[in-house]
């Protein structure tokens, strides 16, 4: 049906001599033919491939049940392969000094991947070694890549020793009797800022007395440069894929480029701030794609604290970076901050998805939010819009308090959409120039059954439910 677009205004030409005024959609030649509705139906969006994938967190802040969490990741996998998803954003996989409590940001261990009796625990909360390989390798079965948190700033778990740097004892001694059993990567007071080479301290540094100096050529070997260091043993031995770099205010930007330079893959910072500018001068000075947090707030403003959707037609880093832009609604640490301006509220949840599923960028889906009973079948179905008809040129037809149009124009092979957000509490309704000549519409989130006719100039009237959203795109007439 990729064609049939273009043919509908030639079939419905011949079959039809007179037309009326290109502006009146009352008038409009195909109303004539008047379809019953059983002959409107959706086009096959699996016959429209755009080469665009979403990115899964697989985790949300304190997963249960502890120890059995890679196990029950490897159980969804075929599900999440086959709903269009091509990767898997893993927790910190390594121990922490949390043991079997930790979450892996306290990180101890760079190697004991569940292997290795210390804090408490052979097994980490997420399972063993084993578990998180068998993960790996059935994700690379279904297509998906997998990949890895990577906590390189700020260490915990060390043993106490004095640390003249500065003058008092500090926990920074990391050897096999002292928070890491594996014995790689050992290190002490000398290898965290303050230090006899570096005095780097620009009051972002989190846990300031343990976290790492990247000038030194030792730290650099154990993290990037060997042959075992953590970034290639974390790709050769273990698979992984790519990387989500933490809390990158915590040392340089030449860190992560000088990282990708020796070993590639996938990768996506997080630099919590909500400029766009700062954020694309951080892409381009690494590389790295980045979290794309002037897209969140502006979800957040518009939805949530201002109720205002002109916020979503301001600056934001997939206007000017989509291929660096990785846009998001939620993750582990907006879920559980208590500040309500760091997260968007379940009410709103769908239009956010929605945005982000038919914008440019690069999408992620929040775990708790794909399992949730209620918002699972929607977001379906939104990949499937994302995966197939979120394509071509995006222009903003309108924007307003209560009401935001978006025009992904497609291509010659393609159709593209309509995405209409509506946060009042009652139908919006409103003309729209639309991409598409003498065609029916359908509302591909089935948010409403009503299948408007375009014009001969491309007019329609588009409705969206209130308090929802429509996304529109041409439909099959038989």
């Amino acid at each position: 049906m990729k064609t049939f677009y273009y043919s509908l205004g030639l079939l419905f030409g011949l079959m039809f001599i007179s037309c009326s005024s290109d502006n009146d959609v009352t008038e409009n030649p195909l109303q004539n033919e008047n379809p019953e509705p059983s002959e409107i139906r959706a086009i096959d969006l699996s016959a429209y491939d755009n080469n665009n994938r979403v990115m899964m967190q697989a985790f949300y802040w304190d997963v249960e049940p502890r120890g059995e969490w890679w196990t029950l990741l490897t159980g969804k996998l075929d599900e999440w392969a086959s709903s269009g998803i091509d990767r898997l954003w893993l927790p910190v996989a390594t121990k922490g000094q949390s043991g079997g409590y930790s979450m892996g940001y306290d990180i101890s261990d760079y190697f004991d991947f569940g292997e290795f009796e210390q804090h408490g625990t052979v097994e980490t909360r997420f399972g063993s070694r084993t578990e998180l390989e068998t993960l790996i390798a059935e994700a690379h079965n279904n297509g998906l890549e997998v990949i890895a948190d990577i906590v390189i700033n700020h260490n915990s778990g060390g043993g106490e020793e004095y640390n003249p740097y500065r003058d008092k004892n500090t926990y920074t001694l990391f050897d096999e009797e002292h928070g890491n059993a594996s014995g790689m990567f050992n290190r002490n007071y000398e290898n965290f800022y303050p230090n006899s080479t570096s005095s780097y301290d620009d009051g972002s540094l989190f846990y300031a007395e343990q976290n790492l100096d990247h000038n030194q050529e030792y730290v650099q070997n154990w993290l990037w440069k060997n042959d075992n260091s953590v970034a290639k043993y974390y790709k050769n031995v273990m698979g992984f894929d790519g990387w989500r770099f933490d809390y990158v205010l915590g040392y340089e930007p030449w860190v992560v480029k000088m990282w990708l330079e020796e070993v590639g893959g996938f990768s996506v910072s997080e630099l919590w701030d909500g400029n766009a500018t700062v954020l694309a001068d951080y892409a381009d000075e690494t590389g790295s794609g980045v979290f794309d947090f002037s897209t969140f707030y502006k979800l957040e403003e518009a939805m949530d604290r201002y109720n205002d959707l002109t916020y979503l037609d301001q600056e934001m880093l997939w206007k000017t970076h989509p291929d660096k832009a990785v846009t998001f609604t939620a993750n582990h640490d907006t879920e559980k901050d208590e500040n309500a301006d760091n997260h968007i509220a379940a009410d709103n949840k769908l239009k956010a998805y929605a945005y982000i599923l038919t914008h440019p960028g690069y999408p992620t889906i929040f775990y708790s939010d794909f399992e949730n009973d209620a918002f699972k079948a929607p977001i379906k179905q939104l990949i499937k819009i994302h995966n197939s008809i979120a394509t071509g040129e995006t222009e903003i037809v309108y924007a307003d308090n209560d009401e935001y149009i978006m025009k992904r124009k497609g291509t010659a092979e393609n159709p593209g959409l309509i995405l209409y957000i509506n946060t009042s509490s009652s139908l919006k309704k409103r003309m729209v120039q639309t991409q598409w000549n003498n065609s029916y519409l359908i509302d591909y989130t089935s948010s409403t059954s009503t299948t408007p006719q375009t014009s001969k100039s491309g007019e329609a009237p588009l409705e969206a439910p209130a308090n929802g959203y429509a996304i529109w795109s041409i439909a099959d007439v038989q």
